[in-house]
Order: structure tokens, then sequence, then C-alpha cells
């Protein structure tokens, strides 16, 4: 929230405190994180990388705030060195998730009819359908299993590729680039990978300039054909749309390894599919979605938050993980509540920048927990849960892998 300067006096800055990038297994609440929100909703923090130090806005109403604010903006993060948790930082010109208005409406709408409720739920049934296939396999084969291995990335995967428009002879290699984009393990695979993508990407948009499909690579061909934005913001845009599966692929592997290891909640989906869709809110407000923070934005003037002053040209992060740990709004924030009402969590984002892929994620992770709680009663963990491996140094936290049984 933004005060009155005039009622109380502009309090000094806060200390900078480091937050390292830490390894954290299961879905623990980053400690970093809960010291720097008991300590205050401002404080003011160094990430292992990048340069200086960021602001951080951890309490829910003033996270929505920053970002529906035009006085901080991204576009500026391009060019600097702000502190971060990437280690490697080069985003494309013409990225959606720098874009600042009006750039960022104009960009948006050339694929934004792929991503509404509509575009989302014709999909639907082919997902389904995608998912009852997988399912067949996996059973066919017997236990036990990686259900990371053989549904919860290859599913969103195979989504993905339908809503960007991949044609099935492309998809095996698509998401080959895709799982090695993510892996922090061999930073020069990554690098080759993102060539091989962009580099199809860029073939495929010129072959679609006349289209008037609703694929995401027709409808960013048609409009560059038309003029609406140049190749390069195409191409800009189409890399993390195409990436966004795993995101899905993380959430979901920490929506299960919750209910796999507090099998009362489980039995409750089991048994009262009606609650489904308000527990799938409250486990996307409550899982560790990523490591850290996500991408700064810079003051464009003075601006005072909860009596402190951000001064123009520096950076701020917010924390949506916080915001949806805030007591304020969320009564007894640590418990999983699957009764939870209202439950307005921001686990997509706010503002301008709310995740364009949102409705999409939700579809599937509808699907995943419909599909595999009904078809898999007696779904279980074949390890004890401190044997289950977590990522590592990644941005987005989940399970590698999930051995199960039934």
């Amino acid at each position: 929230m933004i005060e009155d300067t005039a009622a109380r006096p502009i309090l000094g800055p806060p200390p900078v405190r480091h937050w390292p990038a830490l390894d954290i297994a299961g879905t623990e609440f980053d400690p970093v994180l809960a010291e720097l929100m008991r300590e205050g909703p401002i404080s003011r923090i160094q990430l292992p990388h990048g340069e200086g130090w960021a602001w951080l806005v951890t309490r829910y109403d003033d996270v929505r705030m920053v970002t529906n604010d035009p006085r901080f903006t991204r576009a500026p993060v391009v060019d600097g060195q702000v502190t971060r948790l990437a280690a490697h930082f080069k985003p494309k010109r013409g990225s959606l998730a720098f874009a600042d208005q009006p750039e960022h409406n104009r960009l948006r709408g050339a694929v934004a009819p792929a991503f509404t409720h509509r575009g989302v739920e014709r999909l639907r049934a082919r997902a389904q359908d995608t998912l009852h296939e997988m399912m067949d396999e996996l059973l066919a084969d017997g236990p036990p299993a990686d259900l990371v291995e053989r549904i919860l990335e290859p599913f969103p995967i195979a989504v993905v590729c339908e809503v960007m428009g991949v044609p099935v002879a492309d998809r095996e290699r698509m998401s080959a680039w895709t799982r090695q984009i993510v892996s922090p393990q061999d930073a020069a695979a990554s690098a080759r990978a993102k060539d091989g993508m962009y580099g199809w990407f860029t073939e495929t948009i010129r072959a679609r300039y006349g289209s008037t499909e609703e694929d995401v690579i027709s409808l960013l061909g048609a409009a560059v054909g038309r003029g609406d934005i140049t190749e390069e913001e195409a191409i800009g845009l189409v890399g993390p749309l195409q990436i966004g599966g795993e995101a899905v692929t993380a959430n979901t592997g920490q929506m299960f390894f919750l209910l796999l290891t507090r099998p009362n909640l489980l039995e409750r989906l089991r048994t009262e599919p009606a609650v489904r869709p308000t527990a799938i809110d409250e486990l996307l407000r409550y899982i560790p979605h990523r490591s850290s923070v996500g991408l700064a934005r810079i003051a464009q003037e003075d601006v005072e938050i909860r009596g402190v002053r951000i001064s123009a040209g520096e950076p701020v992060y917010v924390s949506y993980l916080a915001a949806n740990r805030d007591p304020d709004v969320f009564p007894d924030p640590e418990r999983i509540d699957f009764d939870r009402t209202p439950n307005p969590h921001v686990a997509f984002g706010y503002g301008p920048h709310y995740c364009m892929g949102g409705l999409l994620a939700r579809m599937q992770t509808e699907l995943l927990i419909d599909t595999l709680v009904d078809r898999l009663p007696e779904l279980r963990l074949a390890v004890p849960p401190e044997e289950v491996p977590w990522r590592r140094s990644t941005l987005i936290r989940g399970p590698e892998a999930l051995p199960v049984t039934w």
C-alpha cells in the first residue's frame, strides 16, 4: 500500500540481506524468504548474480500494487545487470516478459486468441484423450514407475505443442530441446538447444505468414505477415510460451508429492470430487512454485511503500510466494485448507504480466488431478519421501522424479 508521506516520516532503508540460491528438497517454504517476511513488509536483497541490490515486497496488497502500477516497469531490466538468481541473462528483444504498455498489449494481442477460455477449452477433449493414452501405457507396463517421466513431463509438453501448432513429426525434438533448455547441468547444450528451437521457429513462422489457423505459431506468422509485429518480436514471444509447459510439470509434481505424503488430502480428493476445484486453488496457493523471485521491475519515479522510499531507477522484486502466505488475506496460511474461500491467490501473477498460459495450466492441472486420482486409486510413493530427488540449481522448483506404485 502507498502511504501518505505527510502522516509519518520516511523511514531509513533496511540493511541489504544476501539471499543465496538454496536447493530445497520437498515443498518446504524458503527459510530465507520466511525470515525476510518476519522482519518487515519491504526488504533489500542481494541475489547470487548480477550487480547491486534490489527492494523486495512481500505483502499481498503491496505485491498487487507494484505489479499493476505503471511507475514500475520491466523494459529497462533488459539493458541492466540487476541482482538476480539466474546465472545467464540474455532476454530476447520482443519478449513479452519485459514489455511495458502499450507495447505489452500489442504483443500479447498477437497470440491472445490461443489462450482465451474458448481457445483453451477447445483443446480439453484432445488433451484428455492424450492423457488417457499415456495412462493406458502406464497401466499396461505396471508398477513401479516414475510419474514425472511417464506422465507429468510428457503430458504438458504434448499439450503445449498442440497449442503452439508444432507438427507431430517435430514434437520429439521440440521436447528434447525443451528439456535441454531448462536443464542447469550443461550450459553449452542448453545454448545449442535454444539455437535449434529458435531456428525452427523462425523458419516455421515465415512459412505461415498468411495463415488463418488459431495455433500460436500460425497467429504469429499471420501477425508478422500483416505487419502487426516484427519477426524478432515473434521469436521473442514464442520461445517462453513453448517452454512454459515445464512449469506445469514442476507444479503438479509438487502437488502430487504433497498428496502422496498427506494421505488424508488425497483420500478427500478421491471421495469428494466436488472439492477438487477449490483444492486445486489451495494447492496452487500453497506450493512454492519457484526458487527465490522472478523478474525485477525498475521504479520510474520516487514511490513510498509502507513508509519506505523507493527512488527512481531502483530495482524492485515482488514475491508471489510470500503474498500467498499473507495472514491478513489467507488466515492460517501454513495450513492446506481445501475449503478455503475466497482464495484470491496470485500463483499466476497479477496485473498486465499475469501469466498468459494461466488458463491452459489450470486446465492441464485439472485433467491430471482428475485422471490420476480416478484411474490410480491405490497410487502411493514407491520410496520414502526423503528419497524423492528434487531439482537442483533451477529457477522452478519441483521433484526431478516421483517414484510411485499402485
